[in-house]
């Protein structure tokens, strides 16, 4: 708003850290208004930044919606606060008083670079206990695990990116990593634990849950998609008696969705363990599930 001598004074508040939020946040800080921006996540970007493509242009979501990121976090009049809520408006148009409720962030936020490492290593996320250092015991494997963890260390310890060969043998084995294996690895191998746990969680070719023997991976690109690869998805799940993202009961498949094969021209695709099949059909599917049970 404006006072009698036409000089911007006061502030706005924008809810809501959508595309439309952001928009609007740029065009009052644009005009010299002070701007509190204000979203219930932990960052701003709500939907867009979710989005593969966007209608009906088909544009990379993430190419709009980047500039916009960047310019809010950048703009001198505007004030991200991330992880509130309203709390209580009082007042009347013009004057304002709105309380804000801030949920938690369990780190220093003047310290905080918005590296991300803190979430790939949450220890409740993952459900890996922490141990004081003076409280830990050396980790002890199965004894049928143990011998070909201890193998795949020694073959790859003296080689250069000794960690992710060492975890990639193991994947290779077993498909997933157990909390135990993490440790024995980390306490082998003189690794941080955070940063075996950062390397696991980066990869969706590695799994923290049991896997089973074979993984199938149903193309849900746009191309796929269009061509029925919701159905083919949803009639595997039936199948397999199993959701998405889940193991079968005997451990022989792993359902996934994925973003993207990179197979476009043989649409509708879906994967197993390495295997391609192209233009797949509904019918096709319990023929090409044999050749694995």
């Amino acid at each position: 708003m404006t006072n009698k001598t036409n000089k911007t004074v006061g502030a706005a508040m924008v809810l809501g850290g959508g595309i439309g939020g952001m928009q609007a946040a740029l065009d009052l800080a644009e005009s010299g208004i002070k701007v509190y921006f204000v979203d219930k996540d932990s960052a701003i970007g709500g939907r867009m930044v979710q989005l593969d493509k966007t209608f009906p242009t088909n544009e990379c979501a993430m190419c709009v919606v980047s500039p916009k990121l960047v310019d809010c976090a950048r703009h001198g009049n505007i004030e991200i606060i991330t992880n509130s809520e309203i709390e209580s408006i009082s007042g009347k148009p013009g004057n304002f008083q709105i309380t804000l409720k801030k949920k938690p962030r369990y780190v220093d936020e003047d310290k905080c670079t918005g590296c991300g490492s803190c979430v790939i290593n949450c220890p409740v996320r993952y459900q890996v206990k922490v141990i004081p250092d003076e409280e830990r015991q050396k980790v002890k494997l199965a004894d049928d695990v143990k011998p070909v963890v201890d193998k795949i260390i020694a073959d790859n310890k003296s080689e250069k990116g000794a960690l992710m060969l060492t975890l990639q043998a193991i994947n290779a084995s077993y498909n997933y990593f157990s909390e135990d294996v993490l440790r024995y690895v980390s306490d082998e191998m003189e690794v941080p634990l955070t940063t075996v746990m950062r390397t696991v969680t980066f990869y969706n070719a590695f799994s923290l849950k049991p896997r089973g023997r074979h993984t199938i991976s149903v193309c849900m690109g746009t191309t796929c998609y269009v061509k029925g690869s919701g159905q083919i998805l949803s009639t595997l799940s039936d199948i397999l008696d199993t959701p998405v993202e889940e193991t079968t009961k005997d451990m022989k498949f792993t359902l996934k969705s994925v973003r993207c094969l990179g197979c476009c021209s043989i649409a509708p695709a879906v994967m197993i363990n390495d295997k391609v099949y192209g233009h797949v059909k509904l019918n096709e599917l319990s023929k090409i599930l044999e050749d694995y049970k």
